[in-house]
């Protein structure tokens, strides 16, 4: 069974779904992409220049854009979802078993949490362990106690 043709492409599928879940700057979605952010320049620009997209400068650091899916994306999105989930549910009825279908519904739920897990990420501040000082241990931080003593 083949699979229906798409009128965007797998990347900017990508980025949309990316962005549904929440706002992102290029180099936040460049990460999620595991590309470099010069790599996403064609496919944002094709979306925004489609209004599928929208750029508009970060409130926490005006130097810096953030994106965002607009309604006019979010109907591609969802126009792609339902001919994708139609395509793999009459390819799951016609090739797999009971069995194989009820697995393969787990693996895509797991599979869906993991995304979610690795999109939260991106917005979780990141603390980074503080240097200790020459001479004092780690555990003696942890203590309370420089010297080690009572």
């Amino acid at each position: 069974m083949e699979r229906p043709e798409r009128a965007v492409t797998s990347a900017e599928l990508s980025v949309l779904g990316l962005l549904y879940r929440g706002p992102m700057s290029a180099g936040e979605l460049a990460w999620a992409e595991r590309v470099q952010p010069q790599s996403l320049t064609r496919t944002l620009a094709a979306l925004e220049e489609r209004g599928e997209i929208s750029r508009h400068p970060d409130p926490a650091d005006r130097r810096r854009s953030v994106l965002s899916i607009t309604e006019s994306g979010k109907a591609v999105l969802l126009a792609d979802v339902v001919q994708m989930d139609s395509w793999l549910a009459m390819a799951m009825a016609g090739e797999l078993s009971p069995a194989e279908t009820l697995l393969l519904t787990m693996a895509g739920e797991l599979m869906e949490r993991l995304a979610e897990a690795e999109v939260a990420a991106l917005h979780r501040p990141v603390s980074l362990p503080r240097p200790s000082r020459a001479g004092e241990t780690a555990d003696a931080g942890k203590r309370g106690d420089a010297a080690g003593g009572a």
